[in-house]
């Protein structure tokens, strides 16, 4: 993928921010002589660990710009969003201070009718299958969704097991339990990855299913990408499943995961993308709530797209600022977005946005 940002260069961003700076100090001075508006608040939103980073990179952009050299910071250009998972960030849309939510679980077009909330994806990514075994490297081990699957109902609960060892049978595994460990809360990474389990065992689809909260049959759960990440760092011989670039980041050891065309592929944005391209959002009344496809012989077969969620109900200036911040992160928010391991949305995608956008909100200001 290119390393610039989706909506220009770097010395086009640069330029835009010399174009915009002159009205950012007058903003500034406008303030300190009027003193800041007596209902000045944050953008509130919550939901999605996977995608908290880069929201989280992107709030600290947004503010910058928006402040844009001044030395008056009002709360207006600043966001607080609390990571607490996709089901968690759709309950609390409900109360009306919150502005949006983030989640990986997509929203049925009945469900969006009947709450008067819109839906458009704002990154995608992938969730990595993170296995911590003494003497075996990252993108050594390899794995199959039934394996997955026979691991996590507790068919196999041995690394030494047949099935693992005859789909690496030039690694040495030892006779050791696995220890099993997943999401407790809500959440969007464990519906993708139960769906990949449902769609690769009938067992597990009838026994199980796939939901982003579920009755595990086995294993230690943990609350959050962050929480389960450190869990699995400090469990020998466990596996579990994590946000790609979270686990990156951690240096966590990958699994190669074995696709829809029998392929083991290592997880990456590269993958990602390839797992998304048959997954392609267009605004209509049922895209969103579609899963993306199996994808070709490169495709990583647990691809995610992560959706902002907002309410019509919270009034127009409200729901401006909240696209304001999500059109400068589709403008100037990619290369942040890939350097973190995600896979920023293109500019033909966000153009989709933008007019689905001006649909739902009429005419907006920048």
């Amino acid at each position: 993928m290119p390393s610039h940002s989706i909506f220009g260069s770097p010395e086009v961003r640069a330029g835009r921010a010399r174009r915009t700076r002159g009205l950012g100090g007058l903003l500034t001075a406008a303030v300190l002589i009027l003193g800041p508006t007596a209902h000045a608040e944050p953008i509130r939103g919550a939901g999605s660990t996977f995608a908290a980073p880069v929201i989280s990179q992107w709030s600290r952009d947004y503010e910058a710009m928006r402040t844009d050299g001044g030395d008056y910071v009002s709360p207006d250009w600043q966001v607080d969003y609390e990571p607490v998972g996709s089901l968690a960030g759709i309950m609390r849309l409900e109360q009306p201070e919150m502005d949006f939510a983030a989640t990986d679980a997509p929203l049925p077009s009945q469900e969006l009718d009947k709450r008067g909330w819109t839906q458009f994806p704002i990154v995608m990514g992938g969730i990595a299958v993170v296995a911590n075994l003494d003497g075996v490297e990252s993108g050594q081990l390899r794995l199959s969704g039934p394996v997955l699957a026979d691991i996590y109902s507790g068919r196999i609960t041995r690394w030494a097991d047949a099935a693992i060892r005859a789909l690496n049978p030039d690694l040495v595994l030892p006779d050791t339990a696995i220890e099993v460990l997943h999401r407790e809360d809500g959440s969007g990474s464990t519906l993708a990855f139960t769906r990949f389990l449902s769609q690769a065992s009938d067992e597990w689809r009838e026994r199980v299913g796939a939901d982003t909260l579920i009755a595990w049959p086995r294993g230690r759960g943990e609350r959050g990408t962050s929480d389960l990440s450190a869990l699995a760092a400090a469990t020998g011989n466990s596996i579990t499943y994590l946000e790609f670039g979270q686990a990156s980041r951690a240096g966590l050891p990958f699994v190669l995961l074995q696709n829809a065309t029998g392929n083991f592929v290592r997880p990456s944005p590269e993958a990602f993308q390839a797992g998304l391209a048959p997954g392609a959002w267009d605004g209509g009344p049922d895209s969103p709530a579609k899963p993306p496809g199996p994808g070709g012989t490169d495709a990583y077969p647990m691809a995610v797209v992560t959706y902002a969620v907002l309410p019509k109900d919270r009034g127009q200036e409200r729901v401006n600022r909240v696209l304001d911040l999500f059109r400068i992160a589709f403008e100037q928010g990619g290369e942040e977005a890939a350097a973190l391991g995600y896979v920023p949305v293109s500019s033909k995608l966000a153009g989709q946005v933008e007019a689905y956008w001006t649909k739902n909100f009429g005419s907006l200001s920048n």
